[in-house]
């Protein structure tokens, strides 16, 4: 069993990580390797071999069945943009966002003749237009709809397919939406207007919504603009997107963000004193004991309360793991039969995995079962005689260097805080602030709400104390596989009974975590990285000691921009600790958007931009104005500002994209020129100004590539062996346009969509010039959106650019 068990998980790993989905007709292949296990019944060891191939296998088939069933209920590409009539319930929680409000949707019938339309939906209603600039509402917006879950709806809406952007070390968000089983977004339209069907749908899935989003109008309701309420909200029901990125910051940094989002350890501890309390009670009641055993009552109590507050929490994944892995022991108890904590990990790993195959590819599938396997290990095994105290200290440091490397190797980093902040949040968080939360919510109690928040309130002090520390958090660059596995072998090593002579040998395996050095470019080349931060621009260059940062990309919304998103996760993995430069093109939020995080998560040395100087960011910098002449030189590599004279002195009348810092970038192995915004007017200054001296074997194409930027004699002065367009996935502005990617087509330059092609990289090395990879194709999973023309010719493969 535990053979079989690791390696189904296993073979559901392995399928998620195709290219493409193996057709059905495999699964005959699953007949004669049964029949072929038991012909060899008989003999154990064959039997032993066969079984763990057997669950390879079945764990694998099971996977490729089940995804596809989920990738067929798609979204025609034809059927995208357009309006289409739909009648559906509202599902989960709706969320209001700067620009509206968003929620799930179970469709029900499509009204419009020939469309089809997955079941499962997202959707958002716009408040008013697709401003950001406005801060985040916290009450409904004024004059649209209010949305309730459970709630049957008639709406016209338009959708697309799930496409997210591609970047090393980035979020996979169409892997989040596949395993949500959310297969279309889109936006409903303002006429005709939507109509409110039914005010309540009564099934079952619906009742446990309505009676989250009643909590969380509860919290509202007492707390209103508490700093802490929308903790309270993300422990109560699981509403993560309640908490504010300064919040969650701070958790990441004391390691506490597991206490959270609604983790194991709640569910355990809650359904652990309901059991106590239970049997405490019913032990004194002999009527009772003689009809069932206290210990029996308690377990119920105890496992019903796990189900409740699981359902409630929004039967997260990580809310299933411990549910299963709780109810495997209650029933082992139940039936009188000692299961070792082993046999109970791999039997909830199993049950999650046959739910959920796509759980395997999860953060929190990973830590929360590897945080378990740790203190089993830990704690297994020992002679002493179990102590509280001596147990809980190991148990906190058998985690703390268990999870090390997988903490690197996840994100790149690890609180060296955590022993700490975990030793007073765990006991506050779960066994007082999430009960009185709890009951707050549900009994008409408004103080025992208030004095949850301010036990938060003084944790978050405490906790704020402690993220400020320099020294709080541990980061580097994301390990190598073979250094992460030998750290893993130092581990195993290191837990061992203090009994076992020359276990701190240990240390030695966990060194190369530590020692393994990122490549870095050798003296005159350099790596360029061009970012997928959909419609907008951000640009990293690496040379041998240096890092410059082009570009900030968009801002989504006041808590989520390209900075937070994508920029920083790409630094962090690829071991950057502060930006030596940072151009900044011009003031226009799909470039200047990601600037705050930038700067809140590492320092920078200096920055150059066409900027306001009122600009609130710039405070924060050693700043100066583009000036066409600026020049600086790294490890080799020339950098040199072609645009504007004078960013201070531009006239008032100046377009904000003519305001654009071109920079101009020389390596041995060629050059890069990256022109921001700039259109027909600032080109031809360019031109008059710089003259051949803005030629580059990598252009990326002015303002994505409008009908206003690429002018002929541009093209014809840059000769670009390749142009990078970068363009969010059907956007409104339609870019890049076709006659203007037919221009530099014409001239024969190679294609680059960030849209179709994710984060282009281009590694400029003298010996073998410049080699350019798509992320998207690199990475490429079978659940990925292939655009219509993404296989295109004029789209060139990995390979030399030149």
């Amino acid at each position: 069993m535990p053979a079989f068990a690791l390696t189904f998980v296993a073979g559901a790993w392995v399928l998620q990580q195709l290219p493409w989905l193996p057709p059905l007709s495999w699964g005959w292949g699953l007949v004669p390797l049964a029949a072929f296990f038991y012909g060899f019944r008989k003999r154990l060891a064959i039997r032993r071999l066969l079984l763990a191939v057997l669950g390879l296998a079945f764990g694998f088939g099971w996977a490729a069945w089940l995804a596809h069933g989920r990738m067929a209920d798609e979204l025609p590409p034809e059927w995208e943009g357009r309006d289409i009539a739909i009648v559906g319930v509202v599902a989960g929680l709706p969320g209001i966002h700067d620009r509206g409000e968003r929620f799930d949707f179970d469709v029900e019938s499509v009204q419009t003749p020939g469309a089809v339309v997955p079941r499962r939906i997202s959707l958002i209603h716009y408040a008013g237009g697709f401003s950001l600039g406005s801060p985040a509402p916290k009450t409904q917006h004024a004059g649209m709809p209010q949305f309730h879950a459970g709630e049957r709806w008639q709406f016209t809406v338009r959708l697309k397919r799930p496409h997210s952007t591609s970047n090393p070390y980035g979020y996979d968000f169409e892997l989040w939406m596949l395993e949500r089983n959310i297969r279309a977004s889109g936006y409903i339209r303002q006429s005709p207007a939507a109509v409110r069907v039914d005010a309540r749908v009564n099934r079952p899935a619906y009742w446990v919504d309505m009676v989250r989003e009643s909590v969380s109008r509860r919290i509202e309701s007492v707390l209103q603009d508490r700093p802490y309420a929308g903790v309270l909200k993300a422990l109560a029901i699981g509403e993560d997107d309640a908490v504010s990125q300064q919040d969650w910051q701070v958790f990441r940094r004391t390691g506490i963000i597991h206490l959270i989002s609604i983790s194991g350890l709640h569910i355990t501890m809650l359904s652990g004193m309901v059991y106590t309390l239970v049997f405490a009670i019913w032990r004194r009641v002999p009527h009772w004991t003689l009809r069932c055993p206290a210990r029996k009552a308690g377990l119920v109590a105890g496992v019903v309360t796990a189900v409740a507050y699981s359902l409630v929490a929004g039967f997260s994944i990580p809310t299933q793991r411990t549910l299963y892995m709780l109810s495997v022991i209650a029933l082992a108890f139940w039936s009188g039969r000692r299961v070792s904590i082993g046999r109970v990990l791999l039997l909830s790993l199993l049950v999650v995995v046959l739910i959920d195959p796509w759980a395997v590819l999860a953060v929190g599938f990973w830590l929360s079962f590897g945080a378990v396997a740790v203190m089993a290990y830990a704690l297994g095994g020992r002679l002493q005689h179990p102590h509280w105290l001596r147990d809980a200290i190991l148990t906190q440091w058998a985690v703390t260097i268990g999870l090390m490397p997988v903490l690197l190797m996840l994100f790149g980093q690890v609180s060296l805080i955590s022993p700490l902040a975990n030793a007073f949040a765990i006991p506050l968080v779960s066994l007082v602030i999430v009960p009185l939360t709890l009951l707050g919510s549900f009994l008409p109690l408004d103080s025992l709400l208030w004095l949850a928040h301010w036990l938060m309130q003084l944790a978050m002090a405490l906790l704020l104390w402690l993220s400020e520390s320099p020294s709080a958090i541990w980061q580097q660059h994301i390990p190598s596989i073979p250094a992460m596995l030998l750290a893993l072998a130092g581990v195993a090593c290191l837990l061992l009974p203090s009994g076992v002579p020359l276990r701190w040998l240990g240390l030695a395996g966990m060194l190369p975590l530590f020692l393994d050095a990122p490549s870095m470019p050798a003296r005159g080349d350099m790596r360029v990285a061009v970012l997928d931060v959909g419609q907008g621009l951000a640009v990293v260059v690496n040379t041998q000691n240096h890092v410059l940062l082009y570009d900030t990309g968009p801002r989504f919304s006041s808590e989520s921009d390209s900075g937070n998103r994508v920029i920083v996760p790409y630094l962090n993995g690829m071991g950057v600790k502060r930006l030596n430069g940072l151009v900044v093109s011009h003031d226009d939020l799909d470039h200047t958007g990601g600037m705050g995080s930038v700067i809140a998560a590492m320092p920078v040395d200096w920055a150059l931009s066409s900027l306001p100087q009122e600009k609130p960011e710039l405070g924060q910098l050693q700043h100066s104005p583009c000036r066409a002449g600026q020049k600086w030189r790294w490890d080799g590599v020339d950098f040199e500002i072609l645009y504007p004279v004078n960013a201070a002195d531009l006239p008032t009348g100046v377009k904000t994209n003519n305001r654009s810092c071109v920079l101009h970038i020389r390596s041995a192995a060629g050059a890069l020129l990256l022109p921001g915004d700039i259109e027909r007017s600032a080109e031809a200054d360019l031109l008059d100004a710089a003259g051949h001296g803005i030629d580059a074997d990598v252009l990326v194409a002015p303002h994505h590539g409008s009908r206003t930027s690429s002018t002929p004699g541009f093209v014809e002065a840059v000769k670009p062996q390749a142009v990078i367009f970068t363009a969010g996935y059907r956007n409104r502005f339609r870019h890049p346009r076709s006659d203007v990617v037919t221009r530099y087509a014409t001239a024969g330059t190679k294609l680059y969509r960030s849209d179709y092609d994710g984060a282009v990289l281009l590694d400029f090395e003298q010996h073998r010039g410049i080699a350019v990879t798509r992320w998207r194709e690199k990475s490429q999973r079978y659940w990925y959106n292939r655009p219509a023309g993404f296989t295109s010719p004029s789209l060139a493969e990995t390979g030399n650019a030149r």
